[in-house]
């Protein structure tokens, strides 16, 4: 079957800081040059839209880590087509209008990078595109597209209510799901965002992945993203960090609080989660063992990052995670 390749992005000036916008796209499709919003026959398109740059070296590597998940794609699941968008939402919005998902990977907030564009997401959810919320991507101002969120994905991060602490989530069960196939459990150290807000009744929502925090994590102060007493009463009780949502117009959507550390793509049942989640919001079948996909090597995990290594970085401290995982979780 057909794959597709594509292109979208223009290099970044040396400073590596400044934020360049996407100015034009090419489809190669077997040799054939197309217009970016020209998808070929048979084939589902799934646009990625990776944020401006952010946190630093390794972390919120909005582009990166698209770029990594999109090459998984196009390697492993025929009838695949990707696009990457840099630097936020494309100047030419018609790029999404023949998307069989859109995957967010950005900072949120009120700079959520979707925030001036709910009017035409709404009309493309409402023909059944698939939403997939990365990390940060997951929060936005509850007055603004809240409601929205809701009902297109089954939830958000909500200021003074969810929280976003550091701590290692262990997963020792999953639903049995699509998103799921193929994985195995496993343990891993990331901003796991929880306490999300959650359609009333779970309606329509399936949680993928739920782990306990520890006490620790629910004692910070009040604040907008650190704690509340609603957090602190729930201590020993699971919480929601992925999940996935069937709209009862057929389209499907998918939210998913980790990916603070770029690295943790290396991990393959973290990254077989995520690619699981992208194909089944797109509406494809997820194979029964999983999206098969290699784990990236250091060489892949350093390219398209936003920021160069910071004086002090601790690489082997990286290294020595990655051959730990291997060795606990197996190679793709």
């Amino acid at each position: 079957m057909l794959r597709t390749s594509v292109l979208l992005a223009m290099p970044r000036p040396a400073l590596l800081l400044s934020g360049v916008v996407c100015l034009a796209a090419t489809v190669l499709i077997a040799g054939r040059a197309l217009p970016a919003d020209q998808t070929a026959a048979g084939t589902k398109k799934i646009v990625f839209i990776a944020g401006k740059a952010s946190h630093g070296y390794f972390s919120h590597a909005h582009y990166a880590g698209c770029a990594l998940l999109a090459k998984a794609l196009q390697e492993n699941v025929p009838g695949v087509e990707t696009v990457v968008v840099r630097n936020g939402w494309p100047q030419n919005p018609s790029l999404l209008d023949d998307a069989a998902a859109i995957v967010l990977f950005s900072d949120g907030g009120d700079g959520n990078p979707i925030l001036p564009h709910l009017e035409h997401v709404q009309r493309l959810m409402d023909r059944g595109v698939g939403l997939a919320l990365l990390h940060y991507a997951v929060e936005v101002p509850k007055e603004k597209a809240g409601k929205q969120f809701l009902d297109w994905t089954g939830g958000y991060f909500e200021t003074f209510w969810s929280v976003n602490p550091t701590w290692t989530a262990r997963f020792d069960s999953f639903p049995d799901h699509p998103i799921t196939r193929g994985v195995k459990p496993f343990a891993i150290l990331d901003e796991w965002y929880y306490h999300m807000r959650f359609r009333e009744n779970m309606e329509g929502v399936t949680p993928i992945l739920s782990a306990i925090p520890p006490d620790s994590t629910r004692e910070r102060p009040d604040g907008p993203h650190s704690g509340n007493a609603t957090v602190r009463s729930r201590k020993g009780m699971a919480e929601h960090l992925a999940w996935a949502r069937q709209r009862p117009d057929g389209g499907r959507g998918f939210g998913f609080t980790g990916g603070h550390f770029h690295y943790n793509w290396a991990h393959d049942g973290f990254r077989t989660i995520v690619l699981n989640a992208i194909v089944w919001v797109a509406g494809l079948e997820v194979p029964p063992g999983g999206v098969p996909s290699k784990t990236p090597t250091w060489a892949e995990l350093e390219a398209n990052q936003d920021f160069p290594p910071p004086q002090g970085f601790d690489r082997q401290y990286v290294e020595q995670l990655l051959d730990q995982w291997k060795r606990e979780y197996g190679t793709r």
